[in-house]
């Protein structure tokens, strides 16, 4: 294709063998470019008209890309890529929300105290949506959201917060009770995270006493043990604080590292680029100094 013919193809007629390559369908990229069957369908011929060769074969069963359509659509894609993520970087990047879905104990213990200069030079609002069991419609739209698992999300960004680590924590005051702590009173915390039973295989300790306190979030777990009511099963990165300070004491050198993590991911359509680069270098490292 000669250089005057590019300049004077519309960017719909790309956009449209783009969207369709990459589907698979005629229906797929009207539904996605939100435009009719019939208009992709007419702005592909257009485009195959102009540059003189088939893009689609067209069948019974639907479309096929030639060899020509399969050779040119990666270099299409990634255009397209540049062009969206270049526009959001100089225009998308004011945005006047930035909303961040998590749970109360990881926004509590590990996402506010790394909040300093995360705005950065952009005029946004941050706002944290606290994640329930249920997530309501708004945590869905979240920006970002930090989920606990192994990170086996399909999504376009994601990084993991931290190393899991797990190692049993109490306050000075309960340990000053007791000559071994396997008899003072258990915390527990429901959910995903590994409990006693796991840490009882893993060390070899008994897995007794059962818990006579359970919580259904980490935050309120950790404020028991604060408060001298038992021994937690600690996830050590969320309680770097207590733990510097002296407020909780590890009664182990073991720890129980675990495949699942916080893993904060996003739709590479929520975010932009180099705001993605803020959060990840600021929720990802070492707590800003104050």
């Amino acid at each position: 294709m000669s250089e005057f013919a590019l300049n004077s193809v519309p960017l719909e007629w790309i956009r449209g063998f783009e969207a369709a390559g990459r589907l698979g369908s005629f229906t797929a990229a009207a539904s996605e470019l939100k435009v009719t069957q019939a208009a992709v369908s007419q702005r592909i011929t257009n485009l195959e008209g102009r540059i003189g060769r088939p893009l689609f074969l067209r069948g019974a069963r639907g479309i096929t890309l030639t060899v020509d359509g399969e050779a040119w659509l990666p270099y299409v894609s990634a255009a397209m890529r540049n062009l969206n993520e270049s526009f959001e970087e100089i225009f998308g990047s004011q945005r006047e929300k930035l909303t961040i879905s998590a749970s109360a104990s990881v926004i509590e213990l590990w996402l506010a105290p790394r909040l300093r200069n995360i705005l950065g030079g952009d005029r946004a609002q941050i706002v944290f949506s606290t994640r329930v069991l249920q997530p309501q419609p708004q945590q869905l739209d979240a920006m970002i959201r930090v989920e606990y698992g192994t990170g086996d999300w399909a999504a376009g960004r994601k990084e993991k917060l931290f190393a899991e680590r797990l190692s049993p924590v109490a306050a000075p005051k309960l340990i000053a009770q007791a000559r071994d702590w396997r008899s003072l009173p258990r915390i527990a915390v429901s959910g995903p995270r590994a409990g006693w039973q796991e840490w009882a295989r893993f060390a070899g300790d008994p897995t007794t006493p059962v818990p006579r306190m359970r919580f259904d979030s980490f935050a309120a777990a950790l404020a028991a043990a604060l408060a001298g009511q038992g021994v937690l099963l600690a996830s050590l990165p969320l309680c770097t604080g207590p733990l510097g300070a002296g407020e909780l004491v590890r009664l182990s050198k073991a720890q129980l590292e675990t495949p699942e993590t916080y893993w904060m991911i996003a739709d590479t359509d929520q975010i932009t680029p180099s705001a993605w680069r803020r959060m990840h270098a600021q929720f990802t490292g070492a707590p800003s100094p104050t």
